[in-house]
């Protein structure tokens, strides 16, 4: 019995089934983890969603911001969708089917029994695990909800860029949304940068990773993330883990076994 967390797989249907493969996954008995972008970018979206669906009952997953987009274009929010790959679930039989099970994925999955957090782009640094799962809920709760059209239609912004707890309404929503699926770089107060997608050996003035930053607060348990696959799934911070090794872009998709830090890969 063993818990892989899977990369990034973004569409990417063949490279998923061999690392499924590769690590022997057996539903009787293991659970899969997806950091998110389930979707989008690779050639097979809809089997992609399918599959891992499927496998409901083996499987925790978290949400991306490409499967923000993915419902937010689905929703009718075009902007963009010329750049986007998933026309074969919008167009597939079943799209409403999936779709609404898209839509009742948390953005955090927390395991205090194996002390492990799994989300997609990592957890804002000046927030504890107590106030990352409340945030959470807080969208999770919309996004199940006759306001999911609301926040669908204003989805996209990199504003507000700090977090205040006092903000509300929609303000809040994107913040909390873009933290947990957009973050890479901060500013040394906490304010996120959201344009620079560059890779840790490109370093630019007053820009530190999230998870560098000297005021973060540091979580008990063990954090998961992908999002970022020009970090290769490297970094130096205790208890910090990276999943995303570009399988989107010809690289590799990763499975990480929870008990014993054991990384698996196949080639893409």
């Amino acid at each position: 019995m063993a818990t892989y967390a899977i990369g990034d797989v973004q569409g990417c249907f063949d490279p998923l089934q061999r690392l499924l493969e590769d690590i022997h996954f057996d539903p009787a008995q293991d659970h899969l983890w997806f950091c998110g972008d389930l979707v989008n970018r690779g050639p097979d979206s809809a089997k992609t969603l399918r599959l891992i669906k499927q496998l409901s009952a083996n499987i925790s997953v978290v949400l991306g911001n490409h499967d923000f987009h993915l419902l937010a274009i689905a929703h009718g929010n075009l902007k963009k969708s010329s750049e986007s790959t998933f026309h074969d679930i919008l167009v597939a039989p079943d799209r409403e089917e999936l779709l609404n099970w898209l839509r009742q994925q948390p953005l955090v999955h927390y395991d205090p029994q194996l002390n492990y957090v799994l989300c997609h782009a990592g957890i804002y640094p000046l927030w504890t695990l107590e106030t990352a799962l409340a945030c959470a809920r807080e969208v999770e709760d919309v996004l199940r909800s006759d306001q999911f059209p609301w926040l669908m239609d204003h989805l996209y912004g990199n504003e507000p860029s700090l977090w205040d707890p006092t903000i509300v309404g929609i303000d809040r929503l994107r913040f909390i949304i873009n933290s947990f699926t957009r973050m890479r770089y901060c500013y040394s107060n906490g304010a996120l940068n959201l344009k620079n997608k560059g890779p840790l050996r490109d370093p630019h003035p007053n820009m530190i990773p999230w998870f560098d930053l000297q005021e973060r607060i540091e979580l008990s348990p063990k954090l998961l993330f992908g999002h970022w696959a020009s970090l290769e799934c490297n970094v130096d911070v205790p208890k910090i883990f990276a999943l995303d090794s570009g399988c989107v872009w010809g690289s590799s998709l990763t499975a990480f076994r929870l008990e014993d830090e054991v990384r698996f890969s196949v080639s893409c």
